[in-house]
């Protein structure tokens, strides 16, 4: 995989957006293939509404974002409105994001978010523009990577190190069976246990280390009084999907 972009491409261009949106696109066309299927993928025509680029194999489609150096704590979206619409439908794509270093031409992270994380929380809603602004009183929103696991970003480039490509696919998998989970409530549930998994920041860990979340899971569900019976039920959930593995009584291990 070539992280370098070509410069050749924006001779032509002067616009320091333009420039990027060329050399990202074809940058993305020409080194990343589909997680789902390991095949090429290619780009719909400009200002398709549905997507950036899309696998004629296995029909996925992905939206590409960009950002120079690296990604923080949440990224700048769309209209906040047309955000929610977006995850809320059947149509909704995977997003791809793109960390640049602008001065170098290259690419230092690259990673695909699975449509099936994107739920309603992870859409922030921005203060409307000001009456002096261009758009008065336009509502923005920003994603944030916070509230996604790290299950649900997975890397092809790291801080400049190439993920071997196995990796990715396998990573994908590993959380294909969310797309089966319709309910928004239940999905909500299942990605906020898994980030509670993710604070923990180690392989092995017990059920009390997750009941020490239980008081910040009943701020997130404040209509659910049964916190620690849905602890259970949600790592009941994960341990039958294989995310992890119970290994004694109240001890669990993450799967890679």
């Amino acid at each position: 995989m070539n992280l370098i972009f070509d410069k050749n491409l924006i001779a032509d261009y002067t616009s320091a957006l333009q420039k990027i949106r060329v050399l990202s696109e074809n940058w993305v066309l020409k080194e990343i293939y589909c997680p789902n299927c390991g095949e090429s993928i290619y780009k719909y025509e400009n200002n398709k509404p549905v997507a950036d680029f899309y696998c004629s194999k296995c029909s996925e489609d992905f939206e590409l974002k960009s950002k120079q150096r690296k990604f923080g704590k949440k990224i700048p979206a769309g209209a906040h409105s047309k955000m929610i619409e977006r995850i809320n439908s059947t149509q909704k794509p995977n997003f791809f994001f793109l960390g640049y270093f602008l001065e170098l031409l290259n690419v230092n992270d690259f990673f695909v978010v699975p449509k099936h994380f994107f739920v309603s929380e992870i859409i922030e809603k921005r203060k409307p523009l000001a009456e002096t602004a261009r758009r008065s009183g336009w509502i923005g929103s920003n994603i944030l990577f916070s509230k996604i696991p790290k299950a649900g970003q997975i890397f092809y480039i790291e801080n400049g190190k190439i993920i071997a490509k196995q990796d990715v696919l396998n990573k994908w998998q590993k959380t294909v069976f969310l797309k089966q989970v319709k309910q928004t409530e239940a999905k909500g549930w299942i990605l906020d246990i898994m980030n509670c998994i993710d604070t923990l920041n180690k392989k092995d860990f017990t059920l009390d280390d997750i009941y020490a979340f239980e008081h910040d899971l009943a701020l997130l569900h404040p209509n659910n009084k049964n916190i620690r019976p849905k602890i259970r039920q949600q790592l009941q959930f994960l341990r039958d999907k294989k995310y992890l593995e119970f290994v004694e009584a109240g001890k669990y291990q993450l799967n890679n």
